[in-house]
């Protein structure tokens, strides 16, 4: 069910200006934190920066359907040019701060970029790089000016500049910037969202002012958003979750956004905050239980007989919830008193003191993880969705919440299988195709004769008896072993990796064989500080990952997910990888998700060794030790074998 005022104000901007004409200086628009203090501004400031910075790349040559490219950290500036590029009809395109020269050149170049925001001067100093490489962006923008004074380059314009630019454009045409936003249209391109390319190259997805609109319109009917509501803004701007989750309902409902610090302060931030409403990768989730599990061993003896204690009630009364039914008034009481002396203080050293609604989104959450938060009082659910669908597609309601699904298909949207056993999304927040891909487009993008366009997610699964989407991997990493039992590599991964010494899991399969193995790659923090605690000495990550006591630790893991699957898809074989995977090294995309064919490839003869039934395979490897210095060794990674139980 589409919200009224969509029809009218179908546009980000225009959703942003009506907010700016309601509140003004009333209220607090963005807070971002600078030198320990939080610094607020208000939907007037907002407005004055953003029509200032629109009017400057008109100034530069900007036009409607230009697209432009962003790179930074998350901050009041990069929100503001994000919407003051759509303001002027164009077209943001978003890049990650980690990416490499040569991805950013890709990005660039496919999207035929005309300007670029960079922050500082590490990504300027990219740019600069690739400069010949990239010859239709006119100039590069940047609002940090830390160690940009030395640069003498007009290619380079600071961000002041560009405003000022604004301003002159301003005494003469003073109903400009208005009259800009009120010529885009909903159909219009807002957004082209690269997504990850675990299967090749990244694909353009392009995405109209309408999907993220309904897609948040849709989404929350499930989660209602608020002007008062405070979010923190830190999942990358180049990711479509932050688009949709942040920036549309702050334009939408005026939620508050506060940006942190640092990357590096962003914990300490959340719960400076304590927000309302928190959305975390999987691998965020993941790292999080991680933590809490390293804090309850290194707690007090107290405190951790009080969570032994208290625990298996939470587990108990998130159960009886996700059956249905209500805790009976003993269980109740004692969850209150496990609430007072474990759950709160816990949520509370987490920022999650407030939160009205979690979700999880970007990879499959395990389901003893999602249990897990339940269990502490924390409202996760699941979101199962896509880049091409505007971050929205399947999600769990507060009260139906099955812990192996990702939930049921959001209002407005559908979901359903392909004959294939594909999961398809159809809704008005589908994406309108690959830019500048119309092979990828069709074979993804499909228009049924109610105009329904339905995205083919390329994702195996099933919809259960009660309508909830089970999604089991990808359809392409589904594998069926010589035994004939179908596994999904993922589903162990998810898993393995709840345990907190386990940070990375490749699991591995085909037709030829009959049995499943894995390369893992241990927690390097999380394992240190227990070897540490146990009196194991150790010198470099490499030699830590061979220390017969940690695969000893990794092998109680393995051993107890195994105890969950069939006894023919269990892992039988596993090796501790010298490394952490890499994204830098193409190991997986700069969301963390796997890039499977890339690693097969890679570890091909540590694969063929565990096959091989070879108790060792020799690698190489890069050491960094303490005092900077690198170097390459050769070690045998040891194959530890389980044995049938």
């Amino acid at each position: 069910m589409m919200d009224s005022t969509i029809e009218v104000l179908d546009t980000l901007p225009k959703q942003f200006l009506h907010k700016v004409e309601l509140y003004g200086e009333d209220r607090v628009a963005v807070r971002q934190k600078e030198f320990g203090i939080w610094q607020e501004y208000s939907w007037i400031d907002s407005y004055k920066s953003v029509r200032d910075i629109c009017l400057g790349l008109v100034s530069l040559g900007l036009q409607n359907g230009d697209r432009v490219c962003i790179v930074g950290d998350n901050d009041r500036h990069h929100l503001w040019a994000d919407l003051a590029i759509m303001s002027a009809g164009a077209t943001t395109v978003g890049i990650f701060t980690d990416a490499i020269p040569s991805e950013m050149e890709y990005v660039v170049t496919h999207s035929e970029a005309i300007l670029a925001f960079a922050k500082d001067q590490e990504q300027c100093d990219k740019f600069l790089e690739i400069r010949e490489k990239i010859p239709l962006v006119k100039r590069v923008i940047y609002w940090d000016p830390k160690g940009m004074w030395g640069y003498d380059d007009p290619w380079l314009m600071n961000l002041e500049e560009v405003c000022e630019l604004g301003r002159q454009l301003l005494n003469e045409k003073p109903d400009l910037f208005e009259e800009l936003i009120a010529l885009s249209k909903g159909k219009d391109l807002c957004n082209i969202c690269y997504t990850s390319g675990t299967t090749g190259l990244p694909k353009g997805a392009m995405l109209s002012h309408l999907n993220f609109l309904t897609a948040l319109v849709a989404s929350r009917e499930i989660d209602p958003r608020y002007a008062s509501d405070n979010q923190v803004s830190f999942t990358p701007l180049a990711w479509i979750a932050e688009h949709t989750l942040s920036v549309t309902p702050h334009c939408l409902d005026g939620i508050i956004i506060n940006f942190p610090e640092s990357p590096e302060t962003v914990q300490q931030n959340i719960r400076g905050i304590a927000p309302d409403f928190i959305f975390y990768p999987a691998r965020l989730w993941e790292n999080l239980t991680a933590l809490i599990q390293i804090r309850i061993s290194d707690a007090t003896w107290l405190n951790r007989a009080l969570y032994k204690i208290f625990l298996p009630i939470g587990y108990k009364v998130a159960d009886l919830r996700y059956a249905g039914k209500r805790p009976k008034p003993l269980l109740s009481v004692l969850y209150w008193l496990g609430n007072l002396l474990v759950f709160s203080p816990l949520r509370d050293q987490l920022g999650l003191s407030r939160v009205r609604s979690a979700i999880t989104a970007g990879a499959a959450l395990s389901p003893d993880m999602l249990r897990y938060f339940r269990a502490l009082g924390i409202n996760l659910k699941q979101v199962y969705s896509a880049t091409e669908t505007a971050a929205v597609g399947t999600q769990h309601r507060d009260d139906d919440v099955k812990f192996g699904s990702v939930g049921k298909p959001i209002p407005g949207m559908s979901a359903k299988i392909s004959p294939e056993g594909e999961i398809w999304l159809g809704g008005p927040n589908v994406f309108h195709g690959y830019f500048k891909n119309p092979e990828e487009t069709a074979r993804s993008l499909s228009v049924d004769d109610q105009g329904m366009r339905w995205f083919h997610t390329g994702d195996a699964g099933h919809i259960d008896e009660d309508g909830h989407v089970i999604y089991l991997d990808r359809v392409s990493d589904m594998i069926e072993l010589a035994n004939k039992e179908r596994f999904s590599p993922q589903y162990i991964q998810g898993q393995l990796k709840f345990s907190p010494y386990i940070r990375d899991v490749m699991v591995v399969g085909s037709k030829e064989i009959e049995y499943v193995t894995a390369i893992i790659s241990i927690d390097f923090e999380n394992v240190g500080r227990w070897a540490e605690k146990n009196q194991i000495t150790y010198t470099t990550f490499v030699d830590l990952t061979q220390r017969p006591q940690v695969y000893d630790l990794v092998l109680e893991a393995v051993r107890s997910v195994n105890d969950k699957l069939p006894p023919g898809g269990r892992v039988r074989k596993f090796a501790l990888l010298h490394k952490e995977f890499d994204a830098d090294e193409a190991e997986m995309t700069r969301t963390r998700k796997l890039r499977r064919g890339f690693l097969t490839d890679r570890y091909n003869h540590m694969i063929e060794a565990m096959y091989a039934d070879k108790a060792s395979v020799d690698v190489s490897a890069t050491v960094r030790y303490q005092d900077g210095r690198e170097g390459v060794v050769e070690t045998a990674v040891k194959i530890m074998t389980l044995e049938e139980r």
